[in-house]
């Protein structure tokens, strides 16, 4: 049974790498901080945060003070790629990096291709032959990239890259699915 375990088990990604670097280094920061307020006068208390499980300390006059919700959160907002655009704009270079070898090498062309759907009453006929063959195309795309995600779920090891895949998986059929209506 333990060699069966031994065999699924895969190293860490480079993304997971990354995260328990950043838990280390958020960890080592919290400290010195508190180290810091401590020679301040502070005093350590039995307490710890409701909401992020932090140690309180507190001040002279009665004060709490929470090192990682009040001083640490500000700093992470400027990492946050929903509060900082410069932050978000790093995850989508981080992102294309990891699919480079996908955009050298793109998935042959899924064996069902969608048949295009007869116009309906056409209003102007080259607008609506135009329309429907960007639909297709579009669909076109859809299905490889339902097709690559699938094949790469299978063989993902990491639990965030996988959550990712299945969100790409998710938005994809509903994407096809708005297309197809259109066709209606």
């Amino acid at each position: 049974m333990e060699e069966r375990e031994d065999e699924s088990w895969c190293p860490p990604s480079e993304s997971d790498m990354k995260i328990l670097r950043a838990r280390q280094e958020r960890q080592d920061r919290i400290s010195r901080l508190m180290g810091d307020y401590l020679l301040k006068g502070y005093r350590m208390l039995g307490d710890s945060c409701e909401t992020c499980g932090t140690i309180l300390l507190q001040d002279k006059q009665k004060k709490l003070l929470c090192i990682s919700c009040q001083e640490l959160d500000s700093d992470t907002e400027k990492d946050n790629p929903v509060l900082n655009s410069q932050a978000a704009l790093s995850q989508v270079r981080e992102r294309q990096l990891c699919l480079q070898p996908f955009l050298e090498n793109p998935p042959a062309q899924s064996a069902t291709k969608p048949k295009p759907v007869p116009d309906s009453i056409p209003v102007n006929p080259s607008h609506t032959s135009l329309s429907s063959e960007a639909i297709v195309v579009a669909e076109t795309a859809l299905l490889d990239k339902l097709h690559w995600a699938s094949q790469q779920l299978e063989s993902a090891c990491s639990v965030e890259y996988s959550t990712q895949l299945c969100a790409l998986i998710g938005s994809c059929a509903q994407s096809l699915r708005s297309l197809r209506e259109l066709h209606h």
